[in-house]
């Protein structure tokens, strides 16, 4: 007994609007990964200056105190002597810099750490939308293979959602898929 299994799809119109649809998601899945990784560039230049910041911050407090504690001891120790002084004016010029600094290194960094939030924002819209369209395309060619035409309408769910995230992504909406970066996260 021979079983003749025909090549050719039974709903070539299903097969066309699959085609389309695969294509029309690759392209925009491959727009929205270029801009993905302009974002993580920046992500990382915000977070790598933040660190800068904060280390500055930390090397201006540390000198700040041990510019006390020197001014310190040179009160207790050396007040009487002739050069005292002008040591002790030095190190309170030092000092009033230090504490003239530190704050706006603080704020600074700060600032920075914010941006890589709000870069961070983006970059889950752009992988929400990575993984919604790479879902929508996986169940389009599911569609071409049971020539089903609900199974394609599920597969246009799933791309519409992955075009909106990918949207949000370009557009700079704040929408933020909380709970997908919770469970995935």
């Amino acid at each position: 007994m021979e079983i003749e299994v025909s090549a050719e799809a039974k709903d070539k119109r299903l097969n066309r609007l699959v085609a389309i649809t695969v294509v029309a998601l690759s392209v925009f899945a491959g727009l929205c990964g270029i801009k993905d990784g302009n974002i993580v560039q920046a992500m990382q230049q915000a977070q790598s200056d933040s660190v800068d910041r904060w280390n500055e911050y930390q090397a201006t407090k540390t000198k700040e105190h041990i510019a006390e504690t020197s001014r310190g001891q040179i009160a207790l120790i050396g007040a009487d002597q002739p050069q005292a002084a002008p040591m002790l004016a030095a190190l309170d010029r030092d000092i009033a810099k230090y504490r003239a600094e530190a704050p706006d290194l603080a704020k600074q960094a700060k600032a920075r750490s914010a941006d890589y939030d709000a870069l961070n924002i983006h970059d889950d819209q752009f992988d929400a939308s990575e993984a919604a369209i790479s879902t929508a395309i996986s169940i389009a060619a599911v569609a071409a293979l049971v020539e089903n035409g609900w199974v394609l309408a599920a597969a246009w769910v799933f791309g519409a959602f992955g075009i909106f995230m990918g949207l949000c992504g370009f557009a700079g909406w704040g929408f933020h898929p909380d709970v997908l970066s919770t469970l995935l996260g």
